[in-house]
């Protein structure tokens, strides 16, 4: 689902006896105990609430073990000092992927591989108590042995996703544990690896993968695809591919980052092209079909033999959809120096800054473990990243949608050996969360950020309001003649200063934006025949809303604009003309003839008055 949410925050005016979060650079904030040795740390934070979850993995009696502290928004740790420890499953001694995701109810879910090689989610409530379990649930029905990946839904559930090489498996949990049905994806071919997970429209989900066979020592050649099912396990559309085969090192990775319209991003570096390292993007919308015509990919910067373009990390702007992605630049000889470049892509491949924008130039250490989060009001973006390889210090610098520096800052400026985590949570209420492990003697850190640069307390804004019930039906208008979508809501409690109408079709990328009075409850759209997707915003002096839901749940509403007075009941016994959805008019008029689909009759009854009437063919 796409936020268009919180941006305006007021500093407060004082530290408060709870607030947790420093503004000091050398001394961050305490989240855990934990050992020397942790690692993969991630995290999330849960939209509604604004509380985040921290979560680490470090060896234990059961195994190498997932870990989790709870933080409010002020930065307080709510559990205990060493985080709860998931301990009743037997854990590999090893990693073999941990995923954890806060749910949008106040609670988290730990996805894992357990060391019989099955797959659990254990899900913890704010209260720290296990609904579900202390064990968990079992996944894919006892199926996949590789990594797991987890992903939350819109109601308090999640999609999980686990492998075993040949297949991936998909499987949808309510809040309530139950599971949905296991969805197998892959025909046996080819060994499946790497799935990842965006969300689709209406809590679907989109798996992106790689199909890959080996071709000689550690080499493989990798395909990337896409495909989406809902939670009842339909298939939404055809499984689509978005990348050619290459031939690279087998543990090159894509990511993905979704892009608020119900698609994504995918984006990897490899040397395939021109035996050169470069990080190419592709495009997919909501329906999994690709929007970049090039299956190579959109390069971030020139092929340069020369030099390496890797280590990127991504994120979608949320008013232009386009993506923001920050890159290392790697001399090809040494790989001892490093610069940080950035670039922004259009969903259709356009480099918008051709050769990218420096971000951090060479100094004497190099550069690792980039994140980029945008702001939640389309305004720009930060970039955060460790200056120095094992003794690093965490810098961040503000940008414009522009490419222009708004602000800098050191997050942490005392330098040592830290993991750093392998995302941040992105910006939730104004303010992004990211940490670490002191690696040189253990312990949990993090650090806040506001989108003004600011760390420490930041005062949490009121909601936006979003309006309530959109509905739409398609409207003849007899007096003017005009035919179009009619729609209706209910204004929230605060009116806003204008409603954001967009308007697009599902097989197109552009979209269109009216805006409307903030008194209207109810808007005539006269626009030609077709299916017309609609989504609908309230917009404040400093935010904008997320989408209006439907009363069934949906945050859109789809009509068929047939183009017709009136569609009637009455049976046409002499057919004269036939039209498809998009108006164009089809060869003959025998029904009989159409391939499925929904179409325009027109024609006379039994009693000669001339109708039109639209049909479903569904063979």
């Amino acid at each position: 689902m796409k936020k268009l949410s919180l941006f305006f925050l007021a500093l407060a005016a004082s530290f408060t006896l709870q607030a947790q979060w420093v503004d000091d650079p050398a001394h961050n904030t305490f989240i855990a105990n934990c050992s020397d040795g942790a690692s993969e740390i991630y995290t999330s934070t849960d939209p509604v609430s604004g509380d985040t979850y921290v979560q680490w993995t470090a060896g234990a009696s059961n195994g190498w073990v997932p870990y989790l502290q709870r933080l409010t928004f002020d930065g307080t740790p709510q559990w205990d000092t060493e985080g709860i420890q998931i301990t009743t499953p037997n854990l590999a001694s090893w990693s073999p992927g941990y995923a954890m995701a806060a749910t949008n109810d106040g609670g988290v879910v730990s996805v894992f591989r357990t060391a019989d090689a099955h797959h659990f989610a254990v899900r913890i409530n704010a209260d720290g108590t296990f609904p579900w379990g202390e064990h968990g649930l079992m996944l894919f029905d006892g199926a996949g042995g590789d990594r797991s990946e987890v992903m939350a839904g819109n109601d308090g559930g999640v999609w999980a996703l686990g492998t075993d090489y040949d297949y991936s498996y998909l499987q949808y949990v309510s809040a309530d544990g139950t599971l949905g049905p296991v969805i197998t994806v892959g025909d046996g071919s080819r060994n499946h690896d790497f799935g990842l997970m965006v969300p689709g429209l209406d809590n679907s989900v989109l798996l992106v993968y790689e199909k890959q066979q080996w071709a000689y020592t550690y080499y493989y050649e990798k395909e990337i695809w896409v495909v989406g099912y809902t939670v009842d396990g339909v298939q939404i559309a055809p499984e689509e591919q978005l990348m050619a085969p290459y031939t690279m090192g087998g543990s090159y990775c894509h990511y993905v980052v979704p892009d608020g319209m119900g698609g994504g991003y995918a984006y990897m570096w490899h040397a395939g092209i021109g035996g050169a390292f470069n990080t190419y993007v592709f495009h997919f919308d909501e329906y999994g079909h690709s929007t970049i015509a090039d299956l190579n990919g959109c390069a971030v910067h020139s092929t340069d033999p020369s030099n390496y373009y890797t280590g990127a990390y991504a994120t979608a702007d949320p008013i232009s959809h386009d993506l923001i992605i920050a890159y290392e630049q790697t001399d090809a000889t040494t790989q001892s120096q490093s610069r940080i470049y950035m670039n922004r892509i259009t969903p259709t491949g356009e480099t918008v800054w051709g050769e990218g924008i420096l971000v951090a130039d060479y100094v004497n250490d190099p550069y690792s473990d980039i994140l980029v989060d945008a702001f939640e009001d389309g305004s720009g973006f930060s970039v955060i990243y460790n200056k120095g390889n094992y003794n690093s210090t965490i810098e961040a610098i503000g940008f414009d949608m522009d490419g222009n520096t708004l602000w800098t800052k050191q997050m942490s400026s005392t330098s040592y050996s830290r993991a750093m985590c392998d995302n941040s949570t992105g910006f939730h209420f104004g303010q992004n969360v990211v940490a670490w492990v002191n690696a040189a003697n253990g312990g949990v850190y993090g650090q806040n950020i506001g989108i003004d640069g600011t760390m420490g307390p930041i005062e949490m804004p009121e909601f936006c309001l979003a309006p309530e019930n959109l509905q739409g039906d398609y409207y003849y208008d007899e007096e003017t003649g005009a035919f179009g979508a009619l729609l209706s809501w209910d204004a929230p409690e605060t009116l806003p200063l204008h409603y954001n109408l967009y308007q697009y079709e599902p097989i197109e990328a552009n979209r269109i934006v009216i805006e409307i009075d903030p008194e209207a409850t109810s808007y005539f759209h006269e626009v030609e025949m077709g299916t017309k997707v609609y989504q609908l915003t309230a917009v404040y002096e400093n935010c904008e809303s997320d989408f209006a839901l439907t009363p069934e749940g949906e945050y859109f509403v789809s009509i068929y604009i047939t183009g017709i007075q009136e569609n009637t009941d009455d049976e046409i016994v002499t057919v004269t003309q036939v039209y498809n959805m998009n108006g164009q008019r089809m060869d003959g008029t025998d029904t009989r003839d159409l391939c499925n689909g929904i179409y325009i009759l027109q024609g006379l009854t039994e009693d000669g008055r001339w109708v039109s009437k639209k049909i479903v063919v569904n063979r």
